[in-house]
């Protein structure tokens, strides 16, 4: 399957070359892609296509250049082909569920990323997208286990320090939050994406927001979140309206964006 970001190129003339030649080139071009030389990686795919590569190889190269991308629904097609192929490739179904949480498909990404982490061995990113997919659905038991997860594959992770931060500022667990996001701000200092989080939990903590109820739906929280802002400003606490206000948007469901962010963030790219 040659998806659209390659046929255009997909005519390049090249000259014919082994089986095994194609496919070392198929490598090259997924290497120069994890380095961010994504022309480079596109070009080097549709000479290894012209010197006939496989069908599964070309899939394999086009979906990782895609994801590295950013481009998660062409990066999605092209790992679906290849698991028709392979269903138990670790890597792919890893990458396909973190494209199918980014283009929306969340029944999809949790049964594609559950698949990865059954694999023997398995990235860290696959345990931390499985935490992500369980914050979205407030399945915060899950969350835990898959952050642990992810924190014994690769120790001291600035990215899993902050989802698992995020997690709590979700629960409204800010004294929690904070400890999880000040360690990731030690491991990644330079990092706005965990200074911005650190910050908003710092807020909630100081203004000493309601916390979430145990069942409490989104709903409800996020209402007593507002009431909580609009008291303060009518008190003149401009520190505690704004943290409360910020709070009852992202318990309303708003959080869907930096939940990806995070997620993109931690992945590395």
């Amino acid at each position: 399957m040659i998806l659209p970001i390659l046929v255009a190129l997909s005519t390049v003339a090249a000259a014919p070359t082994s089986d095994a030649g194609a496919k070392a080139q198929l490598e090259e071009a997924q290497r120069a892609a994890s380095a961010g030389r994504l022309d480079q990686a596109r070009l080097m795919i549709s000479k290894a296509i012209a010197a006939g590569a496989s069908e599964q190889d070309a899939d394999r190269a086009i979906g990782n250049v895609a994801f590295e991308a950013g481009k998660y629904a062409e990066a999605l097609a092209a790992f679906r082909q290849v698991l028709i192929v392979s269903p138990a490739d670790a890597l792919i179904l890893e990458r396909a569920g973190i494209s199918a949480f980014y283009v929306g498909d969340l029944k999809l990404a949790s049964g594609l990323i559950d698949r990865a982490t059954a694999a023997p061995k398995v990235s860290w990113r696959a345990w931390n997208a499985r935490g992500a997919i369980a914050d979205f659905n407030r399945d915060w038991d899950r969350a835990d286990a898959a952050y642990a997860k992810a924190a014994e594959v690769s120790p001291n992770d600035a990215g899993i320090e902050n989802n698992r931060g995020w997690s709590r500022v979700l629960r409204g667990d800010w004294s929690g939050a904070i400890a999880l996001l000040q360690r990731a701000s030690e491991l990644d200092p330079k990092s706005e994406r965990i200074a911005n989080n650190l910050e908003l939990a710092e807020s909630a903590l100081a203004a000493e927001l309601p916390r979430r109820r145990p069942g409490e739906s989104d709903r409800d929280w996020s209402a007593r979140l507002n009431d909580a802002g609009v008291a303060a400003q009518v008190l003149g606490d401009r520190q505690r309206a704004i943290a409360a206000f910020t709070q009852a948007l992202e318990a309303s469901g708003s959080w869907y964006e930096r939940a990806a962010n995070n997620l993109e963030g931690a992945s590395g790219r």
